[in-house]
């Protein structure tokens, strides 16, 4: 797991050999405390932190190197699969940017899979193979992020996508404005979840959730009329 906040969730009364030993010796990887230190300082190298830094506590680091030393940790167990929740909205730009370039370093160098949870589009668009979009913490649309990006068929998709920033205004794509605010999901409405704000919403939509439908390309969706919504605009 590497989390959202570096800066709550590297214990402060540890060092940072400690930090990374951890779960080494939870997991019995390891044959002693040295071999563990070592590995801790090969890891410290692999995410660009020199091994003589080892020896200092979190707060002696920047928001950038503690999640360096997070990215560390979740590869100290040897993992095939990493979950990422937000792991870089609370840092600076520049920062996210060798974050995010060291995270697909560490991916084609040792095959790992990430469930990346995030917010940021772009992101997704650099990093992710296949993406999920989830609607009131129900998945809405799912495929492979070629084909979602350049064609959504959920319409919340679609507004999700028409949101985000363009670097350049002349290509004109037109923004999707979606009414009222966003249900309880605690409560969430009636039938699809989605109805009370969606542009193409019918009576069957109020009193029926949409099962998962398979698109001819592969992707999975759940909305009841996706077939009759008229394509988004390349």
């Amino acid at each position: 797991m590497i989390f959202q906040d570096p800066f709550s969730s590297l214990n402060p009364r540890m060092m940072v050999s400690d930090i990374l030993a951890e779960g080494m010796a939870t997991h019995g990887l390891g044959s002693s405390k040295t071999d563990r230190d070592q590995r801790a300082a090969a890891l410290m190298q692999r995410v660009g932190l020199a091994p003589d830094m080892l020896r200092r506590y979190p707060h002696e680091f920047s928001g950038g190197q503690r999640q360096r030393i997070g990215v560390a940790r979740a590869l100290a167990v040897a993992p095939e699969l990493i979950i990422a929740d937000e792991a870089l909205s609370s840092l600076d730009v520049s920062v996210q940017a060798q974050i995010l370039n060291l995270l697909k370093d560490i991916q084609s160098e040792m095959g790992l899979s990430y469930l990346f949870i995030t917010h940021d589009l772009s992101v997704v668009r650099y990093l992710a193979d296949q993406v999920s979009v989830m609607y009131l913490g129900r998945i809405v649309e799912e495929g492979a992020a070629e084909l979602l990006f350049a064609g959504p068929l959920h319409p919340y998709t679609r507004a999700l996508l028409s949101a985000a920033p363009q670097v350049d205004a002349r290509t004109g794509r037109k923004r999707i404005v979606l009414a009222g605010d966003v249900p309880s999901p605690i409560h969430p409405p009636p039938g699809c979840h989605f109805h009370p704000r969606c542009p193409y919403a019918r009576d069957r939509c109020r009193v029926e959730y949409p099962a998962r439908e398979d698109a001819p390309d592969g992707r999975r969706v759940r909305c009841h009329f996706w077939r009759s919504i008229e394509p988004p605009s390349p």
